[in-house]
């Protein structure tokens, strides 16, 4: 099976090698980054914790264990946008390999790490065969299988029981997830439960003065809601929903924030075929009490925004996406909107709804009614912010299960 899995990967790279070089020539930040896909860089020296995909883990890792570097590793240019705009120099960043054989001996040629981090439901084989052989301890951080690609690994036992055989660590974030990994073949005795490190999020300290701060600046005496992490498809509907909205609350400002920098200048165009009044934030102006729509063009701010908002639509909800990190919004006190895909978050979304501190919307024409009646009724607000952080604060505590497990790895 895994001789099958390698022959199928490597005919299925040239595309996926010419997919990289097209994007880089549509987008500039997809360039330079090919090598690295390959397993190519300068080496890394010294002790090395190398995590992917998980940027809550890095500031613990790095309390904790202070005589290692940290190495993170993206998928996509955003991904390192944001590595770069949170850490700057005080961790490294690479992109990770494809899962080719070659490519991920480079790959550890020279990086060397000590420890793998990998979090929730990344499956390589080549990848986690390499740790194997390496002797590098790898660690699934806050792992999970929906129930809908449970069937679809079942089917491919024999590659994921070789797979996950490597002397790996899995931290599930619930008791299904645990059976779902055993039932592909994970090792009963090195599978945990420890829970959804997404819940130990916490925004960087002074976030909610900031919002205050802008919101006095920008928005004195205006309704705010913000759309955060749109994605094509979805800014039309929020546009469109934000119309109805006027009606009713001629003076609220919408705040629309696209998840991908490289987008910024699509819905730049998309707003002026429209011919909507709006203003981009990396002009650094003031918004005009006149101008109904902020363009958030800039990285690093959507946090300010959720603080300083009424209300927070969550995107790539609407469309199947899967959905963002509803805590975000709810960790500084913001009513959380959310369309109706959620299924990276599936279980943080039910919680929030249950909760009562996130409401499921599926069209303009219920975003635009949810926003509205959340905008003029102030009370509805308050509860669903308190409930927000309730959730927040009763499932805390996965991130130092999860740490209890890697310590000894490191010691």
């Amino acid at each position: 099976m895994h001789y099958l899995y390698n022959v199928l990967v490597y005919f299925a790279a040239p595309i996926a090698i010419l997919a990289q070089i097209w994007r880089g020539l549509r987008d500039p930040s997809y360039r330079g980054s090919l090598a690295e896909r390959l397993g190519f860089g300068p080496p890394i020296e010294g002790p090395l914790i190398w995590v992917h995909a998980s940027q809550g883990l890095v500031a613990q890792l790095r309390r904790r264990h202070p005589k290692y570097r940290i190495l993170m590793t993206t998928v996509t240019p955003t991904g390192a946008a944001r590595v770069r705009l949170l850490f700057g120099d005080q961790v490294q960043h690479r992109y990770v390999p494809l899962d080719l054989p070659d490519a991920v001996r480079r790959f550890f040629d020279r990086v060397k790490p000590n420890l793998a981090m990998i979090l929730e439901t990344e499956l390589w084989p080549n990848l986690y065969g390499e740790c194997g052989r390496r002797g590098v301890p790898l660690v699934l951080a806050s792992a999970r299988i929906s129930p809908r690609s449970v069937g679809k690994y079942r089917r491919l036992v024999p590659l994921f029981r070789k797979t996950l055989s490597h002397g790996i660590v899995i931290g599930a974030q619930s008791p299904q997830d645990a059976k779902r990994f055993q039932s592909i073949g994970a090792p009963p005795d090195r599978t945990h439960v420890t829970g959804n490190i997404k819940f130990d999020y916490r925004p960087p300290d002074g976030t909610e003065a900031l919002g205050r701060a802008w919101r006095e600046r920008n928005a004195p005496g205006r309704p705010v809601w913000v759309a955060g992490s749109t994605h094509e498809g979805e800014e039309a509907i929020v546009l469109d929903a934000h119309r109805r909205v006027l009606q009713k609350v001629p003076d609220a400002l919408l705040v629309l924030v696209p998840r991908h920098p490289q987008r910024f200048e699509a819905v730049r165009e998309l707003l002026t075929k429209r011919r909507e009044r709006f203003v981009n934030r990396s002009a650094r102006t003031a918004v005009p009490s006149s101008t109904p729509v902020l363009l958030g063009d800039t990285m690093g701010e959507l946090m300010t925004f959720y603080a300083a908002a009424d209300v927070a639509f969550v995107a790539g909800s609407l469309v199947p996406i899967g959905g963002h990190n509803l805590l975000e919004p709810a960790s500084v006190g913001c009513p959380v909107l959310t369309g109706p895909h959620n299924f990276n978050g599936e279980e943080i979304a039910r919680l929030l709804m249950d909760a009562g501190a996130a409401f499921v919307v599926a069209d303009t024409a219920q975003l635009a009614h949810a926003v509205i009646g959340l905008l003029e009724v102030a009370d509805m607000r308050e509860v669903m912010a308190k409930a927000g952080k309730a959730v927040l604060d009763a499932n805390r505590g996965a991130l130092d299960r999860l740490l209890t497990l890697v310590d000894p790895l490191l010691d």
